[in-house]
């Protein structure tokens, strides 16, 4: 027969390791079939969508004007110089919201990103190449950068006081990759449970499980407006009863423990009724059709169990029940 369930199953293991630099797989399970692409799908979008990085907005170069310019003794193109610069990841240092930093280069020499680290701001890429330039050359730049989230196009930057910058197309995200995969996993004899394997990559601007931590605590919020509507502790159901290993080895204690009268105990011991979560599993129809279990006798186990923390019309979590069950076969064994 196959088991009715009141409530899903709360996945309880999560791995995570390092793979490379910047890096990581986060598996997490055992979902119900179905909740994996459920979870996965809106924490990826938000993963490479709300993840906060910096980007350089705009530059002003000294002798040039719009970025079909060229620079005396620079061999790039200002287009090709710019092109470089949106691609060097900045990490203002302080946490500061923007910065204007301004670079002087002279001589026969190539820049790289590395060049560009102060005490103001870090290069998490600094092997970025950005110009070369001749014995004769001189290039001096203002940088503006930004911390953001996404893509915002170079329009919606332009400020008219700044005519001098040359604005660029913002990718704040400092995140490279976030994918997923879904592989079935055995529970309790059904191969139909989920686990869900995240590839993670960053720019090295934040940690990839940073990333999924701000995801989550922003997905965390954007739910919040149901829960304030519909008077709901998300943060905290008081729907099921939590275990921890402490109240575990409570429930796994002999049913004498309770204290309970005579002709209650023997009731429920012959009812097969060994362990104290033996009983807290039971809802009080179960417990009304115990053999003999008059009603004196139910009240007083009811009035234990409230006193134990455990009252009949609460019921635990399936996952905390599906531990129990196991730790009791093997009790019983």
């Amino acid at each position: 027969m196959k088991v009715i369930k009141t409530s899903p199953y709360i996945p309880t293991e999560v791995n995570i390791r390092e793979d490379g630099k910047n890096r990581a797989i986060i598996e997490a399970y055992p979902f119900e079939e179905g909740y994996g692409v459920t979870v996965a799908h809106p924490l990826r979008r938000l993963i490479l969508g709300s993840s906060v990085g910096y980007a350089a907005t705009a530059v002003k170069i000294e002798g040039a004007s719009h970025e079909f310019d060229t620079i005396r003794g620079m061999h790039e193109d200002v287009a090709v110089f710019i092109l470089n610069l949106k691609n060097v990841r900045f990490k203002i240092k302080d946490g500061s919201e923007s910065a204007t930093i301004s670079y002087s280069f002279s001589g026969q020499r190539e820049i790289f990103g590395s060049d560009l680290e102060n005490e103001r701001v870090e290069v998490v890429n600094p092997e970025k190449f950005l110009a070369s330039l001749n014995e004769d050359g001189q290039l001096n730049f203002t940088v503006k950068i930004h911390k953001g989230m996404g893509y915002v196009p170079s329009e919606e930057l332009r400020d008219d006081a700044l005519k001098e910058y040359i604005f660029m197309d913002a990718f704040f995200t400092p995140v490279k990759k976030a994918n997923y995969k879904i592989e079935n996993i055995l529970v309790d004899d059904n191969p139909n449970y989920e686990k869900v394997i995240f590839e993670v990559e960053t720019d090295g601007q934040i940690e990839p499980i940073e990333a999924v931590a701000n995801a989550l605590e922003t997905m965390h919020k954007q739910m919040s407006v149901f829960a304030n509507v519909l008077n709901v502790d998300i943060s905290n159901s008081k729907s099921s009863i939590e275990i921890d290993e402490k109240v575990l080895d409570f429930l796994l204690k002999p049913l004498d423990e309770l204290n309970l009268t005579v002709r209650s105990f023997n009731c429920l011991d012959k009812a097969q009724i060994k362990y104290i979560g033996q009983l807290v599993m039971m809802n009080e129809s179960e417990l009304k059709d115990v053999k003999n279990l008059g009603k004196k006798s139910l009240d007083e186990i009811k009035a234990r169990l409230e006193e134990v923390g455990f009252p009949v019309e609460k019921r635990l979590d399936e996952n905390v029940k599906r531990s129990l069950l196991k730790k009791l076969e093997q009790l019983k064994g």
